[in-house]
């Protein structure tokens, strides 16, 4: 199932509609942009908290899944502790992938809107 969710990374940025890094994260989310939050689960825990906090105000839907490493080689990038999706139907495919794989396997989502 990962390897979807990877993939649809992958398309995702090929189109543009994604966003990485710590400080391009928060901007676009502070700007209203953003639609999906993907934190890496091996982030630190302060980024996690962050991100937890930034999403919790402003009501946008968070996710903890796979690592920096993955999350950046999807992208083709080095790794990438944090990305953010500002496609409203990236995000709801996405989200959808990571919900199903983390019911199967457990996990955690959140706040989804």
């Amino acid at each position: 199932m990962d390897h979807r969710i990877y993939a649809m990374l992958g398309l995702c940025t090929k189109a543009g509609k994604v966003v990485s890094g710590d400080e391009t994260c928060e901007r676009t989310i502070k700007t209203g942009k953003a639609k999906l939050v993907i934190v890496a689960e091996n982030a630190s825990a302060n980024t996690k908290k962050k991100y937890t906090d930034l999403c919790t105000y402003r009501n946008l839907t968070l996710s903890f899944f796979g690592s920096k490493e993955q999350l950046g080689n999807a992208m083709g990038k080095t790794s990438r502790g944090v990305l953010v999706i500002f496609e409203e139907n990236f995000a709801k495919k996405i989200l959808e992938l990571i919900t199903l794989g983390k019911d199967l396997s457990g996990g955690e989502a959140f706040g989804e809107s």
